[in-house]
């Protein structure tokens, strides 16, 4: 048995700051998935700035599903744990 989920747009104008997850429709028919802070949300288009600093334009209209998601962890340094250098 398939279970599809339900893609829904939770985000609005007013979540700007937040740290979103949005999905948008590919050209080609697929998705991909963009995660950051939005910082903008200004003619259609939103703006979301990525962790690695890069910005990511989006157009509302291309918005297949999105929500605001926790902040990031912080990331690990050195290895794993239990494990000697």
């Amino acid at each position: 048995m398939h279970m599809a989920g339900r893609l829904v747009h939770r985000i609005t104008r007013e979540d700007t700051g937040s740290r979103v997850s949005v999905r948008i429709h590919l050209p080609d028919g697929g998705f991909t998935d963009i995660v950051g802070v939005l910082e903008s949300w200004d003619g259609g288009v939103l703006t979301v700035r990525r962790r690695d600093g890069r910005q990511a334009r989006v157009e509302e209209s291309s918005i297949a599903a999105s929500r605001v998601v926790p902040d990031a962890a912080p990331r690990r340094r050195g290895g794993a744990p239990g494990r000697t250098p």
